[in-house]
């Protein structure tokens, strides 16, 4: 299968560059799949799509300021990207530079040393002379997706974070629950759906284009996730509707390992068989990337391509801070 199916073209006025005043003022597309029937909702009516035979499976990944501007010891620019701290000073980065550092090599975050230990992949290995937490709180900035085009924001802080965020790890968020509020919650429980949570940590892997002409050639990046034992056995013979495609993914790895906490590197494109979710509440993804291949899985290529081109006649917001979808499996 060839990357090039799942290209579109967007008018960039479309790519949302803030979020909505009001979490839940986004609008809602809802696709049935196995019609391709579609019809234009608000996301105040997600909560009337759902009963007491749903369990809605959130995401609570904590976006970290993972953004950091510094230097070289020559006084050249960098930017460093936490990608994953490996202990209280040893991390995973991704590394812009005019050329890459050497390892053994220091850069500096303002007056902080950061020893360059080598590379790991696509990564470096690095080790900060302070604990990471404290200097990326101190000098961190949001890691706002690349198409939103503005520096981080004080709303970007707030709004760049689900209001469930609790377990600090992801360096994206997981865009399909920024439309909740805690009101919407309320109803969604008031309903009689069951809501519960994972966790999955959104790596760097998510902003990283495909550099491959067929699909099956492309290789994802790992992530961690962890799926507390309550939340699995709350899904036992309900219907289950992931919050996001990092919900989807953490799940269907689950059930294809049998393991309720690990790493997953699971690459969902058509052909993929779905075991453990039924409904994905999910936003919409840029051409030509792994997230549109994984909708494209779920809801079928053609429906994929009919709902996209019906989004962008009818104007609806794209990306991070855009519109949502519930697609009926």
């Amino acid at each position: 299968m060839l990357v090039s199916e799942f290209d579109y073209e967007l008018p960039t006025e479309l790519i949302a560059q803030h979020p909505m005043a009001q979490r839940s003022a986004s609008r809602l597309l809802h696709l049935d799949a196995r019609t391709g029937a579609l019809a234009d909702l608000t996301f105040a009516d997600f909560p009337k799509l759902l009963g007491p035979q749903d369990v809605v499976v959130l995401n609570d990944t904590r976006v970290v300021k993972a953004r950091l501007a510094g230097r070289k010891a020559s006084g050249g620019r960098i930017e460093l990207f936490v990608e994953r701290a490996l202990g209280s000073r040893e991390a995973l980065a991704l590394i812009k530079a005019s050329h890459p550092p050497a390892a053994g090599s220091e850069i500096f975050i303002e007056d902080i040393p950061v020893k360059v230990e080598g590379r790991a992949g696509e990564l470096y290995r690095v080790h900060f002379s302070q604990p990471i937490q404290s200097v990326l709180e101190r000098f961190g900035a949001v890691p706002l997706p690349p198409y939103i085009r503005h520096a981080p924001l004080a709303e970007d802080a707030e709004r760049y974070q689900t209001v469930y965020a609790a377990v600090p790890g992801a360096v994206a968020a997981p865009t399909a629950g920024l439309h909740f509020d805690e009101a919407l919650l309320t109803n969604v429980r008031a309903r009689g759906a069951t809501v519960v949570k994972l966790t999955l940590h959104v790596g760097f892997g998510t902003f990283q284009p495909v550099r491959v002409d067929e699909v099956e050639a492309h290789r994802m990046q790992s992530e961690r996730y962890r799926i507390p034992e309550e939340t699995w056995k709350a899904m036992t013979g309900k219907r289950v509707l992931a919050v996001g495609t990092t919900a989807l993914r953490a799940l269907e790895s689950a059930h294809l390992s049998g393991n309720l906490e690990g790493e997953t590197d699971l690459f969902i494109y058509p052909g993929f068989r779905f075991r453990a979710v039924k409904r994905l509440l999910t936003n919409f993804h840029l051409p030509r990337s792994t997230l549109l291949m994984l909708v494209s899985a779920f809801a079928g290529l053609e429906n994929i391509r009919q709902a996209y081109a019906h989004a962008i006649a009818h104007r609806y917001r794209f990306f991070s801070y855009g519109d949502a979808m519930l697609i009926e499996g």
